[in-house]
């Protein structure tokens, strides 16, 4: 009887111990592949899509911003300056052929080059900004 219960324990133990490591280890393997990839997907899934819109949103946002105040500095100075050097050089030559009766006489070409040259670059210059910041937002 003593033998009989120490074999019976002794089987029991590495039978048990075998079969449970073995069905435990694939149950839970298989278990927790299975939790773990539906979870991770569905958390990373919501992660993922707030952070693509995040990105997305921030991206437009930062860029469309950022280069609408970019090129509106930039094309207003670049505009004026070289504006105001061709229309200084060159409407003096032609403003008396086109526009000889509508113009005052006064009225210096000079003038009349700086405040085109100013106005159309910042008209230039708004309907960029807006026109990128449209475009962008859009696209991005």
């Amino acid at each position: 009887s003593i033998y009989l219960s120490i074999y019976l324990s002794i089987y029991l133990s590495i039978y048990l111990s075998i079969y449970l490591s073995i069905y435990l280890s694939i149950y839970l393997s298989i278990y927790l592949s299975i939790y773990l990839s539906f979870y991770l997907s569905i958390y990373l899934r919501r992660w993922l899509v707030h952070l693509s819109i995040y990105l997305s949103i921030y991206l437009s946002i930062y860029l469309s911003i950022y280069l609408s105040i970019y090129l509106s500095i930039y094309l207003s100075i670049y505009l004026s300056i070289y504006l105001s050097i061709y229309l200084s050089t060159y409407l003096p030559t032609y403003l008396p052929t086109y526009l000889p009766t509508y113009l005052p006489i006064y009225l210096p070409t000079f003038y009349l080059s700086i405040y085109l040259s100013i106005y159309l670059s910042i008209y230039l210059s708004i309907y960029l900004s807006i026109y990128l910041s449209i475009y962008l937002s859009i696209y991005l």
